[in-house]
């Protein structure tokens, strides 16, 4: 029977130092079968030299050996290495070096010579784990130095773009990172403040930056600037930026694999990061002028949402039956706002929101949306989230946060069993409530795979049944007086889309 192969682990080095060969390819066949990265020597002089040039994690070494023993060597390591774990091998225990030569040198660890390597093993398992603790342990210490040494920097009165890097410069070492990125655009001012900074693949214009982000990466983005928290993928970890009320005011995104122990520490240091870019901000906004604010954030505006109309043509090229749905719902939304004589921000809202209302449909898998038989418990489950996905895309830019309600709420009943808060009556925003009815009537006026359309009197019949349960009253109500000039809107959807 084979054996099984073990992988050779280089996290930690081991040197073997013994002036007799067969002992050591004894230990280094059995170091290398248990995983372990090590190198034999067999004159205790070169196995010095050797250490003062490169770096071991441990070292086992014989304690009689010429030309000088062990404990002579230990004494000369210490003078130029206080950190390596040593460990001490005899051949005899009466020969062995006294207990306080032992405490003296630092020996970590006494083992005797046998024909078994069994106690010796599990010396060095406990010697690698108080060595990956005491890794730990000083790379906490030195984030923590790092982040005493750069807090002072941060706060100093600097142009917001020198702050944002050092901010970085500060963190991606924690976690051994080489991509990064700072967006700030919510500092509880009137202006419309957007700065950004990034490194490495990310070092580019705001602009450019939001078409590089995947859907989940938006995602992702917004449920950490909405809920506070931070949030760990597969590739990185998103950091918000929380100021003195635990507000989001933008987010840090740091590209990793590894986290570790770094992960706390980017916790603390972020937190002083929000604090400090809030400060230069009421510093830096005076020297920057409102024209250069305002056209960047139009800019940003622009091309996140071209980044989201294609991610919401996407969701609507995979589905002839839904193709233009969204559109439809925008204006049926839209001329319900009018009805009620809404504001011209309002009527922007309800539009911006029928454009984008499923746009968290972008996750979720297609053996789903395009199922013709009922769905079952988890299938269905999966569908609720499709609003909470696609506001937390819209809340990855604070300049969508007026539209994220609409978004989030749309599935909301009137009667409190919608989803995904069980909202009822007027807890649920009234624009939502628009939405809920524009989005329903032209699902029902639509074919869809699994039903054929209802004709217009089967609709308004639908929400006269509904109306208090499902909609709101007042809207329903609305929904009916507008339906007296459907031909004349169905001419205008067509001049409109055509």
């Amino acid at each position: 029977m084979r054996k099984k192969i073990v992988e050779v682990s280089t996290d930690y080095k081991i040197m073997i130092v013994d002036d007799e060969e067969g002992i050591i390819n004894s230990m280094r066949v059995m170091l290398t079968r248990s995983g372990y990265y090590c190198v034999g020597v067999s004159n205790p002089l070169e196995a010095i030299e050797i250490l003062k040039k490169e770096n071991f994690d441990m070292i086992i070494l014989d304690y009689i050996m010429t030309p000088i023993h062990g404990d002579e060597v230990v004494s000369k390591i210490r003078e130029f290495n206080k950190d390596i774990y040593i460990l001490l091998l005899t051949g005899h225990k009466d020969l062995a070096p006294p207990l306080e030569t032992i405490r003296v040198l630092d020996i970590q660890g006494y083992c005797e010579k046998g024909d078994r390597f069994d106690q010796l093993l599990l010396l060095i398992e406990s010697g690698i784990k108080s060595i990956s603790q005491m890794r730990t342990i000083k790379r906490f210490k030195d984030g923590l130095n790092k982040i005493l040494q750069a807090v002072p920097k941060i706060y100093q009165l600097q142009p917001i773009g020198t702050i944002l890097e050092e901010i970085l410069e500060g963190l991606m070492p924690l976690v051994n990172s080489k991509n990064a990125f700072i967006l700030v655009d919510d500092c509880n001012s009137d202006m419309n403040e957007i700065i950004y900074k990034g490194v490495g693949d990310y070092n580019m214009k705001v602009d450019s930056m939001v078409t590089m982000l995947s859907p989940d990466l938006m995602e992702q983005i917004g449920r950490a600037r909405e809920t506070g928290e931070i949030i760990q993928m597969d590739h990185g970890i998103i950091l918000p930026l929380l100021n003195e009320i635990n507000k989001s005011s933008g987010v840090i995104y740091i590209e990793s694999y590894n986290f570790d122990e770094g992960l706390r520490l980017l916790e603390i240091y972020s937190t002083q990061a929000a604090l400090s870019i809030n400060n230069a901000f009421l510093h830096s906004l005076i020297n920057m002028k409102k024209e250069e604010l305002d056209r960047t954030y139009q800019e940003l505006r622009n091309r996140y949402i071209d980044t989201i109309e294609a991610l919401r043509l996407t969701v609507d090229a995979k589905d002839i039956y839904t193709r233009g749905h969204s559109d439809r719902v925008a204006y049926y939304a839209r001329k319900l706002g009018e009805a009620f004589g809404l504001s011209e921000n309002e009527l922007e809202l309800l539009n911006v929101g029928g454009i984008f209302h499923d746009i968290g449909k972008i996750g979720t898998a297609d053996d789903i949306l395009f199922k013709t038989d009922k769905l079952d418990y988890d299938e269905y489950e999966e569908i609720k989230k499709h609003p909470l996905k696609g506001a937390y895309i819209l809340s990855a830019i604070s300049m969508f946060k007026d539209v994220v309600p609409l978004v989030k709420y749309h599935h909301e009943r009137y009667d409190g069993k919608g989803y995904p808060e069980g909202l009822k009556g007027d807890e649920i925003p009234f624009l939502a409530r628009i939405l809920s009815v524009a989005d329903a009537f032209d699902a029902m006026m639509s074919d869809r795979k699994y039903r054929s359309k209802l004709n217009l009197e089967e609709t308004i019949e639908q929400f006269r049944i509904n109306s208090g349960t499902q909609f709101d009253p007042k809207v329903v109500d609305m929904l009916l007086k507008i339906l007296d000039n459907y031909e004349l809107m169905q001419m205008e959807l067509k001049e409109t889309f055509s």
